[in-house]
């Protein structure tokens, strides 16, 4: 893949333009997940990545949002962008490659491509660590543990392979200040009669008894990781966790060399309000063990955000969609652990007989004991 940096939205500094030829036979190569190197397909040549010293920072948020300089990172003129009809999924892709079907709804592309658009450069990234045919076994040893699934679903597994995407992520660091205001609750017992049947009976029961409470709390987040895109399902993406975040390299071109990567749909406002609804969950949390007692009511509460800092990064997945009854599924791969979350459809007549497969051995069952 041929990647430049540029400042702002100006053309690409094509004295930056990366290409990735190899030295034997003149190809492109491409990132190797097993080797961690560029290998070219062609003549199996590899050229290890060299290990960056830079840092990984991290970005003033409120800096970024009055400002107009930022980083931008545009792929050359030889690499090509499209826009999928279907679901409207952004990626780039080398020009050694074809767009074929979009990896996030499985329809066959057929818009026209264009050169790239530049978009907020990446921070950094975590490399595939997981193969293309270890995810594809992944995925069908997934799909065979799918009890009810349409035999449909199993014929993709074996006909079908998963393309490899960098799908976009934002993370955000904040300090926050909550004031609340609410009432703990404290538990006590009471003894009552009550006549049950004419006869007088004793119980205990548990009453409780509130009082007002305020206070203030103050919390460091740290990497609150919020997904920039929305071409995939968000439960099954959440689910792909946990991230190796500390291995995270800087960000190099080279790692991108044969896959996909997804431009980013959520923008980095947007994405900053995602993240203080994560936020306020533990915030709440937090208030609820501050307030103490047996139960907890916050009547009000307000946060305060400071020192926000941000990193755009890429996570590598392995992602593969298909269509069942005009419903899209998809399947995806964390391809750093191999974890695999996805849909499934079910297939009705699988369950009738299994319901009645059921109701048969009951019944040879009570024949035979009776």
């Amino acid at each position: 893949m041929f990647i430049s940096l540029a400042q702002g939205a100006n053309q690409p500094d094509k004295e930056k333009a990366h290409k990735f030829t190899c030295p034997s036979c003149g190809a492109t190569q491409e990132f190797e997940p097993k080797d961690n190197c560029l290998v070219c397909p062609y003549c199996g040549n590899k050229e290890d990545i060299p290990t960056s010293i830079e840092t990984i920072k991290e970005h003033s948020y409120e800096k970024y949002l009055n400002s107009e300089h930022f980083q931008k990172i545009v792929l050359t003129e030889n690499a090509l962008e499209v826009t999928c009809s279907a679901c409207n999924a952004t990626v780039t892709f080398p020009p050694s490659e074809v767009a074929g079907e979009c990896a996030f709804c499985g329809t066959k592309i057929v818009a026209q491509t264009k050169s790239a658009n530049p978009m907020l450069a990446p921070e950094s990234l975590l490399p595939f660590k997981i193969t293309q045919s270890e995810a594809t076994n992944s995925v069908k040893k997934w799909i065979s543990n799918r009890w009810f699934a349409p035999n449909a679903l199993k014929k993709f597994a074996t006909q079908n392979t998963i393309g490899g995407v960098y799908l976009p992520f934002w993370t955000y660091d904040s300090y926050t200040t909550s004031y609340y205001k609410g009432e703990r609750g404290e538990h006590y017992q009471v003894t009552e009669n009550y006549t049950e049947n004419g006869e007088t009976k004793t119980r205990t029961i548990t009453k409780t008894r509130w009082y007002s409470a305020s206070g203030t709390i103050s919390q460091w987040f740290d990497d609150v990781l919020i997904p920039a895109t929305r071409s995939v399902e968000q439960s099954s993406l959440d689910r792909l966790s946990p991230w190796d975040l500390a291995n995270l390299n800087a960000y190099n071109p080279a790692y991108l060399s044969g896959y996909k990567a997804q431009c980013y749909q959520i923008n980095l406002q947007e994405g900053f309000e995602k993240a203080k609804s994560v936020m306020d969950t533990e915030i709440r949390s937090s208030v609820r063990k501050d307030i103490g007692g047996d139960e907890q009511r916050i009547s009000t509460l307000t946060t305060s955000h400071s020192a926000i800092t941000f990193k755009h990064i890429l996570l590598p997945v392995y992602l593969a969609s298909y269509w069942f009854n005009q419903k899209i599924y998809q399947v995806m791969v964390n391809a750093r652990t191999g974890e695999v979350q996805g849909e499934r459809p079910y297939s009705v007549v699988k369950i009738v007989l299994f319901i009645l497969m059921i109701l048969a051995i009951i019944a040879v069952l009570y024949y035979l004991f009776r």
